[in-house]
C-alpha cells in the first residue's frame, strides 16, 4: 500500500483540527509560506519541524509514527503489549486504580473499545449476558448496545445509543481510526428506540440506567487517561470508572457487594 506523503497527511489533520495554514504556522513558530511548502511537497520537514506540528495539531502517537515514516524518518513511538516487562508499572497502576474503586465497575480500554482489564465489580453489569459475547476480544461498546447484550436491560437505551454514537463521532474525527469508524457503523445499525429528548433537557450528564438483578441501578461513568505517555498502547489505553448516579444505587451496590 502506498505511503500518503507528508504534507497531504499535516494538510488533513490541519482541516480536521480546523485550523488556518497561518494558525497552525504561528503556533509551531514556522512562516506561513513554509508551511505550505512543506504541504504541497515543494518542501521535507525536519524531524524536528514535524514534532512541532504534531504536537500543535494534537496527533495521535501512532499517527505521528506514520507522518516520520512518510517523511523517511524512522518510527519513533514504540508499541509494547501490556504484559511486556516495560509495561508492569502501567500494569500495576492500573490494576489498582480498577479495585480501588470496587464496589462500583471499572474496566480499562484499548482504542477500539475493547477490554483489557476489568475489577470484579464489573459483575453487575454482566452477570446477565450471553458468553458469546463475552468471548475475547471483548467489545465493550458491543456489550451495551448489542440486542443480545445490555440492551435489554438499559431502561434509556435511546439515549444511551444515541452518547455512545455521539462518542464514538468525536473519536473518529479525533483520530481518523478506520477501525473505530466500522465498529460505529456496526454500533448505529443496532435496533434501539428514538432518544427522549424531553426526559434529557434537565440532564446535566447522560446516566445509564439499568434494570438488574440486584434491581433498577443507574450510572455516570468517567474516563481517566495517561498525561504523559511515551508507547502508543499507553497512550490509547483508556480506564471507564462508572460511578451510582443516585443514593439508591450506592445502597444497592454496597449491600451487593458485603
Amino acid at each position: 500500500m502506498d505511503t500518503i506523503p507528508v504534507g497531504h497527511q499535516l494538510r488533513q489533520w490541519r482541516e480536521r483540527r480546523r485550523m488556518s495554514q497561518m494558525d497552525l504556522a504561528l503556533e509551531a513558530d514556522i512562516s506561513t509560506r513554509h508551511l505550505s511548502f512543506v504541504e504541497t511537497g515543494r518542501s521535507q520537514p525536519s524531524s524536528g519541524m514535524l514534532d512541532r506540528l504534531a504536537e500543535r495539531l494534537d496527533i495521535p502517537l501512532r499517527a505521528r509514527n506514520g507522518l516520520l515514516v512518510a517523511a523517511g524518518f524512522a518510527p519513533r513511538h514504540s508499541e509494547r503489549t501490556l504484559d511486556d516487562p516495560a509495561m508492569r508499572q502501567a500494569q500495576t497502576a492500573v490494576g489498582h486504580i480498577l479495585k480501588g474503586h470496587e464496589p462500583y465497575p471499572a474496566i480499562a480500554v484499548d482504542r477500539h473499545w475493547n477490554m483489557v482489564a476489568a475489577n470484579d465489580a464489573i459483575g453487575f453489569l454482566t452477570e446477565q449476558i450471553g458468553a458469546t459475547l463475552l468471548a475475547p476480544p471483548v467489545n465493550v461498546l458491543r456489550i451495551a448496545l448489542h440486542p443480545d447484550g445490555l440492551a435489554p436491560q438499559i431502561v434509556n437505551l435511546g439515549e444511551w445509543h444515541a452518547h455512545v454514537i455521539d462518542r464514538l463521532d468525536q473519536q473518529i474525527a479525533a483520530t481518523a481510526d478506520a477501525g473505530l469508524a466500522d465498529l460505529r457503523d456496526e454500533i448505529a445499525a443496532y435496533p434501539h428506540p428514538a432518544a427522549d429528548h424531553d426526559a434529557q433537557s434537565d440532564r446535566i450528564w447522560v446516566p445509564m440506567i439499568l434494570d438488574t438483578v440486584a434491581g433498577r441501578l443507574s450510572f455516570i461513568s468517567t474516563i481517566t487517561i495517561f498525561g504523559t505517555p511515551a508507547d502508543i498502547t499507553l497512550s490509547e489505553l483508556a480506564i471507564e470508572a462508572f460511578f451510582p448516579a443516585d443514593e439508591e444505587t450506592a445502597r444497592a451496590l454496597h449491600a451487593a457487594w458485603a
